[in-house]
């Protein structure tokens, strides 16, 4: 991970571990950290992108471009975009028990890590909390009938059953504010520091505790974690219809085999996808979640090229 070398004089290679809108902590190949200042006006870097740098001047270098990526994970609406994490190879998905959590972000999710070919894990935080377990079982049901994993612990007291899940891996943690994930990070990498803060009862919500995107280096050469600030939305503006069916894997043994090539899965005549949910083949509410993020997927293209 924290391997490197200078490529050319004058010119110095890092990895992205914080992203602060347009100023980016850089941790140089020789152990400095760094302030990586992005040329022109756009910010095009992620947490875990390597980067060339140039002379470094104080403690701020400007950043000249990043190595091919292996992933890029991000979300989009009608109007931007937003990096979330390079280079990663698994997307752990947190939720708890309490407070509730939005059954189709992980929907949204698993289509973005999909589209990436990153693996994906499911943590169930809090259940300590029991009051609210069986519920957030039951939401979770569809997810584990697809043979995904889910890791169920307390953070606050407990977070080794993850460990094995992360070890050798570049994973990011992504999740509704108020999940944990910050409790988890700190439980994980005690010198982590990452902030908490207590759930809002009264929103039924967590207050955003992270506000920006940082990368943890795990212990031994085991890999690395990123922790991204909570999120409410999960936009797929920039995937097709084509490509959001791909993300739902248990669609995959049916695709082409509806009367229409371009059916929608909503109320064309003969879909494949609807007789495999009256068979009990796929959970209703998966097809739910479908036609809802390829129906925002289009209007937002629409919006875009309008």
């Amino acid at each position: 991970m924290r391997e490197g070398k200078i490529i050319a004089a004058g010119m110095l290679e890092g990895i992205v571990t914080a992203a602060f809108g347009r100023h980016y902590e850089v941790t140089l190949t020789d152990g400095r950290v760094v302030i990586g200042i992005p040329r022109g006006k756009k910010s095009i870097y992620a947490c875990g992108d390597r980067v060339t740098l140039g002379e470094v001047h104080g403690n701020e270098a400007p950043i000249h471009a990043h190595a091919p990526r292996r992933s890029l994970l991000y979300r989009s609406d009608p109007w931007k975009q937003k990096l979330i994490a390079a280079n990663a190879s698994q997307v752990v998905l947190v939720v708890a028990t309490e407070p509730s959590f939005y059954p189709q972000l992980i929907s949204r999710a698993l289509v973005a890590a999909a589209h990436e070919r990153l693996r994906s894990v499911i943590v169930l935080n809090k259940c300590d909390l029991t009051a609210g377990l069986a519920a957030a079982r039951a939401e979770l049901a569809p997810f584990a009938a697809l043979g995904l994993p889910i890791v169920e612990l307390s953070a606050l007291t407990d977070a080794s059953p993850l460990k094995p899940w992360l070890h050798g891996q570049e994973s990011v943690l992504v999740g509704q504010s108020g999940m944990g994930k910050s409790t988890l990070v700190n439980a994980l990498l005690p010198n982590a520091a990452a902030a908490t803060q207590e759930i809002s009862t009264a929103l039924d919500s967590g207050k955003h505790t992270t506000t920006h995107t940082r990368l943890y280096f795990l212990p031994d050469g085991g890999g690395a974690l990123i922790d991204s600030p909570g999120l409410q939305a999960f936009g797929l503006a920039h995937l097709t219809r084509g490509e959001i069916e791909l993300g739902f894997a248990e669609f995959l043994p049916h695709l082409g085999q509806c009367r229409f090539r371009d059916c929608r899965h909503e109320n064309e005549p003969d879909c494949a996808i609807k007789a495999a949910v009256d068979r009990g083949e796929i959970d209703a509410r998966r097809l739910a979640h479908f036609v809802a993020i390829a129906r925002e997927a289009e209007a937002a293209r629409a919006h875009r090229s309008g």
